[in-house]
């Protein structure tokens, strides 16, 4: 598909583009290239290929979700600056 100097100004007119006439050559020849290409890859047969195909193994890099306890109290206010109730006690935000 090539594309005519006509549609490559419309296109760089809705990409906000200002080309010279060299540029619109250019993009012309390049735009074409990237759309036959397209349409070769239309082409091809792709029905039997499940869409997450992939030639790499499928494996997680999370580890496994497993229920543990968490902190306990003390121990997650041990470091805090100030503590009430077995709370964080932090500033007033607003008065």
């Amino acid at each position: 598909m090539s594309l005519s100097r006509k549609e490559v100004e419309h296109i760089a007119l809705l990409a906000r583009l200002e080309l010279s006439d060299e540029e619109i050559i250019r993009y012309a020849d390049q735009l074409s290239a990237i759309l036959e290409h397209v349409a070769a890859l239309q082409e091809l047969e792709t029905e039997h290929i499940p869409p997450t195909s992939s030639v790499l193994p499928l494996r997680s890099g999370l580890r496994s979700d497993e229920p543990r306890p968490g902190l306990d109290t003390s121990r997650a206010l041990q470091n805090a600056p100030d503590s009430e109730k077995d709370q964080f006690r932090v500033p007033p935000v607003l008065d």
